[in-house]
């Protein structure tokens, strides 16, 4: 036992009053006079006897009385975990689990609700003058200060589900930085919780010992739940009026299996294709949905089913653009025509070797087909195409290597056709800069494309089947492309002597396509061959900028576009439903691309419309991050070795579904106080001595 005001005990030389009384009280006798002397002395004794037990009593009354009320004053109390209780200001930071995981239902209601109350009853439960910190997944600013009791209910009652998610660790880290700034030495925090697995990964890092720590863990009566948790196209292309091919992957957080559960896809607020799936408790299923559009631009998505009580990943938006046409640019060479094929243009190019080009993609609807002579070309414009085709230059000069690198670096696709007389040290310079292999001599040994490979994604949806005798191209005469270990190219058509017919490798955000020989017949009959057509439509079709289905609310995740603000040009970011609500993110330029940072300011899952200026440029969706949709907890048994096993101390385990949690809560910090039934003790010995005064000895 201790007390919390000691000095009082200076007090207890006060029972030497009824000590003193007691001795030096020399009592006046009355004289009874008696006819009959002979019992005198027998009734003498026995009065004397019964008088001093009387008077022992009464002292001991007395006595125990002042103690009583001293004790009552020095306010004794039972320190719990045998701590010492300290005096002076206390400052209290009690943290609610605002995720959305707290959305399910408890014995008292929903969690998130049953936190709250339990809040108001910390509050409740100690003295004015206490001062409270509010701490929630949001870690807004007006959550990081001290506050009255009052202040503090009144932000409680603002508390709302959030997005956010936060580790236990980056909790208490937060509640010690305001707590140590307090200026107190009487430091407590609460954590209160469902303390998902997720959420509670403890290590062996140091914890700050002079808070004490308070964990309450309110569990769900259920913790069943479906989430939407991602989805992806089977291919990269989008086209119009193609049958796309759309994979749902659902989770199953529960015990139970599910049958015939309906799922819906919505595109530009019509619905699509309904499905339904079966899922096995515990497990992930993937479904397929097809469909079509006719429509080119931007389409915005979401998915969605039915689940109670956890509802936030119940819907997945998801956003991606048709392009009405492929914007390709070739830039051809200036060198004269050779073997007897009549110079002429079409559409501005050479048409010994751009013309079989021009064929492929000039009247194609999908593809918007530009050329240009290597003398004349805007390098402003380059980054607004998808693909460039270098086509029958003999040297590659500088500057325009440069504009190339940093075009493929932002994602842009480039081929590459020499021509018969290439400057190979000229091609080596500029393939250097893209980490690839290069030209190293011209061969003449005639040979035949004798390998394809099958895997690559501009040849997996091109044949029906795959062919072991399959007729590929003749060549009369290449350029040997080098096999540098260092390079990541990846052969696609291979000659019969093991070297690359063509090579692509990845560079920055692009692709680059090398080929061996020229847009010539005579170096290949490549161009009339049925290959040509799917090498380089394909090509095309893969050159369309890709960009992520859908971004994550809260972390912070950065979207790189290929647009550029230019003078006063201001990024805007509008939900596409209409709403008036406008976020303008910050961008930064990098070469000729652009990063958005959105800095949480998306706090609602949806499709958006990003615009520049007046110029929408595509759709941006947000959705919930999915790490709440795991609802697997740790109990009360779990959280104990939890804690013993990371060495912390200072962490205690309530039980808040207690009836009597005001009462555990009065005695946590204060330990089980003694002062009222020293006061009814004290009361006790007051009467048992106004009983003992009225008492009459017998005469």
């Amino acid at each position: 036992m201790q007390f919390i005001n000691p000095s009082f005990l200076y007090a207890l030389f006060a029972i030497a009053i009824p000590i003193s009384i007691h001795l030096f009280n020399f009592r006046r006798y009355k004289t009874v006079y008696f006819t009959n002397v002979r019992f005198l002395k027998e009734v003498q004794l026995e009065t004397k006897s019964r008088s001093r037990l009387k008077h022992l009593l009464v002292l001991l009354a007395r006595i125990l009385a002042i103690c009583a009320l001293v004790f009552a004053f020095a306010q004794p109390y039972l320190p719990s975990d045998n701590k010492k209780i300290l005096s002076g200001e206390q400052v209290v930071s009690i943290y609610i689990d605002n995720s959305f995981s707290m959305d399910a239902i408890g014995k008292g209601g929903r969690l998130l609700d049953e936190a709250k109350k339990m809040a108001a009853e910390i509050a409740g439960s100690h003295r004015q003058g206490t001062r409270f910190q509010l701490l929630t997944n949001d870690f807004e600013g007006k959550h990081q200060r001290l506050v009255s009791k009052e202040e503090f209910l009144q932000l409680l009652e603002e508390l709302k589900l959030s997005p956010a998610f936060r580790t236990i660790q980056e909790v208490i880290s937060r509640q010690a930085d305001i707590l140590n700034t307090s200026g107190s030495k009487n430091k407590t925090a609460f954590v209160i919780s469902d303390f998902q697995k997720n959420m509670f990964a403890l290590t062996s890092a140091k914890m700050d010992t002079s808070i004490k720590i308070n964990l309450l863990p309110l569990p769900a009566e259920e913790r069943n739940n479906l989430s939407i948790d991602s989805c992806w196209f089977s291919s990269p292309v989008r086209k119009r009026n193609q049958i796309e091919q759309l994979y749902v992957r659902i989770k199953n957080f529960s015990d139970k299996d599910y049958e015939n559960i309906p799922v819906k896809l919505f595109i530009n607020e019509h619905q699509k294709t309904p499905a339904s799936f079966n899922i096995k408790a515990n497990s992930q299923a993937d479904i397929m949905l097809s469909f079509s559009l006719a429509e080119s631009g931007i389409q915005n998505a979401r998915i969605e089913l039915n689940d109670f009580p956890v509802t936030f990943d119940d819907k997945l938006y998801f956003s991606y653009s048709i392009l009405k046409q492929i914007p390709i640019l070739t830039i051809y060479g200036a060198a004269k025509p050779t073997n007897g094929i009549k110079s002429g243009t079409n559409g501005g190019a050479k048409e010994t070797s751009n013309s079989y080009l021009n064929s492929l993609f000039g009247k194609d609807s999908v593809i918007q087909l530009s050329n240009a002579d290597e003398k004349h070309i805007d390098y402003s414009a380059l980054g607004h195409y998808s693909l460039i085709i270098l086509n029958d230059m003999e040297a590659v000069s500088s500057g325009l290597a440069q504009e190339l690198n940093k075009f493929v670096t932002n994602g842009g696709n480039l081929i590459v056709f020499p021509a018969e007389h290439s400057d190979l040290n000229s091609y080596r310079e500029f393939l250097g800069g893209f980490n690839s292999n290069f030209y190293e001599q011209k061969d003449t040994i005639r040979t035949k494309v004798g390998q394809l490979n099958y895997a690559a994604n501009i040849y997996r949806d091109v044949f029906e089947r795959k062919t072991e005798n399959i007729d590929l191209p003749m060549v009369f005469a290449h350029y040997v492309i080098s096999r540098n270990s260092r390079s990541a190219g990846e052969a696609l058509l291979k000659l019969q002597d093991g070297n690359s017919f063509l090579e692509r490798s990845a560079y920055g955000k692009g692709q680059l396509y090398l080929f061996a020989v020229p847009l010539n017949s005579t170096w290949s009959n490549f161009t009339r061959h049925a290959v040509f057509v799917p090498t380089l439509y394909q090509a095309a079709l893969f050159s369309q900028p890709q960009f992520q289905l859908f971004y994550l609310i809260g972390s912070n995740e950065l979207a790189e576009i290929n647009a550029t603000a230019t003078g006063d040009g201001v990024f805007k970011l509008n939900p596409a439903g209409g709403n008036k609500l406008e976020i303008i993110p910050e961008h930064r330029v990098v070469d000729s691309g652009t990063t958005l940072f959105f800095h949480e300011q998306v706090k609602e899952p949806g499709n958006y419309v990003l615009s520049l200026d007046k110029e929408t440029l595509m759709g941006i969706s947000f959705n919930y991050n999915r790490k709440e949709s795991d609802l697997s907890v740790y109990g009360k048994t779990d959280l104990e070795k939890l804690i013993r096993s990371a060495g912390w101390p200072n962490f205690r385990i309530l039980d808040g579904t207690n009836k009597n949690f005001s009462t555990v809560l009065s005695e946590l910090d204060e330990g089980k106080k003694l002062w009222k039934l020293c006061i009814i003790l004290a009361l006790i010995f007051l009467a048992a001595e106004t009983i003992l005064l009225r008492i009459k000895p017998g005469i």
